[in-house]
This record gives C-alpha cells, sequence and structure tokens, in this order.
C-alpha cells in the first residue's frame, strides 16, 4: 500500500483527566505502577507541521519559557520517529500553539509528543500503526502512549498497558489550574513505602462507564496523589470546593497535579463555577468530554 507524502499538516493535542488514579506498586528501576482511567477532554493545543525547510528540527511556541530543544517532548517526538523509521531528515519546523497548562496534571507535554508522531506519520505517509506509534512514544514518557488515540482507557503497568472503555457519559468539564507547577517525580516519592488507606474503586468506575451511569462515573472519581499535593497546597481543596458549592457533580485533582477539575450536567452551574473561580485563577477552561479517538 502506497501512502502519500505531504509538505504540512496541522495536528490537534487533545488533554486529558483522570477519572481515577491509583498507584499500585514501584518497580527496580524506579518506576510506579499504576491503574488509572484516563479520559480525554476536548481542550487542545495546535501543532503545525511543515517539512523541508532543511536539516534539522526546529520549533517555535505562543509561550516564551518553554524549550524548543530536546528539552521539549514535541522536539524529542520528531527526532525518535525520524531515528526510528530511518527517514531522512529533511528539516521539520513545529509550531507550537498552547491551550492546555504548563506542568498541570493534565498531560500537556505527552499529548504534543504524540501529535507530532501522529503528525509526523502521516507528513511522511509512514504508514506506521498507532501500535507502533506507542512504542515510540512509550520512549519519550509514560503518557504518550495514551495520547496517541485518547478517548476513555484503562492504563496499567507504567501508563503503557492499555484497555479501551465504553465512552464517558457527556457532561461539561471545568478545569482550574493553581499559578504553581508540581514535579510528577516529587510526588511519586513521596508516595513510595506509603501504605494507601484509601484507593480508588476502580471496578466500579468501569463498570459505571460500561452503564453509562453519570452519576456512579462522578461518585467514583478518585486520585491517590491527591493526598499528597493537596496537603502542600490548600489551593487545591479550594478549587474543590469551590466547584461543589457551584453545582459540580464531582470534582477532583487530574494526574500528579495541580489542575483540579468538576465535572457538570448543567452547562450554567459549569459557567457559574467557571465564572467564581476566574477571578483568581486565570487558567480556568470549560471543556467538555472527548470520546472520538485520534486519527493515527
Amino acid at each position: 500500500m502506497k501512502h502519500t507524502q505531504m509538505n504540512e499538516i496541522t495536528v490537534k493535542a487533545y488533554a486529558k483527566i483522570n477519572l481515577t488514579l491509583d498507584v499500585t506498586g514501584r518497580l527496580p528501576n524506579g518506576y510506579h505502577t499504576v491503574k488509572m482511567v484516563m479520559q480525554s477532554v476536548d481542550l487542545h493545543d495546535d501543532l503545525h507541521l511543515r517539512r523541508g525547510g532543511g536539516m534539522g528540527i526546529r520549533m517555535k511556541s505562543n509561550i516564551r519559557f518553554l524549550p524548543s530543544d530536546e528539552g521539549n517532548l514535541a522536539v524529542r517526538a520528531a527526532r525518535l520517529f525520524l531515528e526510528q523509521t530511518g527517514l531522512p531528515d529533511d528539516g521539520v519546523d513545529i509550531d507550537l500553539f498552547k491551550r492546555i497548562p504548563v506542568a498541570a496534571g493534565m498531560a500537556g507535554g505527552s499529548s504534543n509528543a504524540a501529535a507530532v508522531l501522529r503528525g509526523m506519520n502521516q507528513l511522511y505517509g509512514a504508514g506506521l500503526s498507532a501500535a507502533e506509534l506507542r512504542e515510540i512514544g512509550l520512549a519519550i514518557g509514560a503518557d504518550v502512549p495514551y495520547c496517541i488515540e485518547g478517548g476513555s482507557m484503562l492504563a496499567e503497568g507504567i501508563g503503557e498497558v492499555l484497555t479501551p472503555l465504553p465512552p464517558m457519559p457527556a457532561c461539561h468539564v471545568v478545569a482550574c489550574k493553581p499559578p504553581f507547577s508540581v514535579v510528577t517525580a516529587k510526588v511519586y516519592a513521596r508516595m513510595n513505602g506509603g501504605k494507601l488507606a484509601i484507593r480508588p474503586d476502580t471496578r466500579g468506575m468501569l463498570q459505571a462507564l460500561e452503564a453509562q451511569d453519570y452519576g456512579g462515573v462522578c461518585h467514583r472519581l478518585y486520585n491517590v496523589m491527591e493526598m499528597v499535593t493537596g496537603s502542600d497546597y490548600a489551593e487545591i481543596g479550594e478549587i474543590k470546593d469551590t466547584m461543589l458549592d457551584h453545582g459540580a457533580d464531582g470534582a477532583i485533582m487530574s494526574g500528579s497535579g495541580p489542575t483540579v477539575f468538576g465535572l457538570f450536567a448543567s452547562e450554567e452551574n459549569a459557567k457559574d463555577a467557571a465564572a467564581a473561580l476566574q477571578g483568581r485563577f486565570s487558567e480556568t477552561f470549560i471543556t467538555h468530554i472527548r470520546n472520538e479517538k485520534n486519527q493515527v
């Protein structure tokens, strides 16, 4: 089968939230094993890829402080794609327009890397399967394989063992990132050896998704990392309380934080909650559940 090459492409990189997040163990290499239900939302970054401008990967972004070299996962993904496929380096320009908050627990960087892999696959007509792209993505970061396809998934192992789930019931999502960042590795380190008294009801969450039970999903939102990050920053609890006070059907922290999201059946309640938060927290967004898979 012949795959068509092209000169430029724009790819969307969607944010994720964690409906559940459980840390189940630690491997000899220091990585932690997890069990988590991941869900895409409509909030996204745009990446415009152009090839053929000479050798090397060049990146620019609307966020001034973001690295534009190998310190950026998008650049690393482009480099790794060319290395793994053996395709010629005829120059790739990446223009990144970010909307997903940085270092927020919403997989912004991982989603950018996944979008670059999907985009390069189409740009070069390489014809790699989703499984092959996930394999390249895992070398970049544990969330990248999930971000290749997105949607509703159970993630196990270090995050790379993925099982597609029934779609999440549609609802409004308010995401709010307080003005500080959290280092994921440090949150994991503080969980070492700590016996977790409360864990998410992952099985119950899977049953709620199977039954399309929105109330059941909201009732089972739980993230074990919230205890660590939330104990350091009072804002986590304050944002949750504000969302719940304004009619959220459930609210938790996403990933290692510090973003907190609330689920709302009512659009009016979602707008009220966002308005209540925006005065204090500028990075507050209203978005929606996204169940479509990304195109590979």
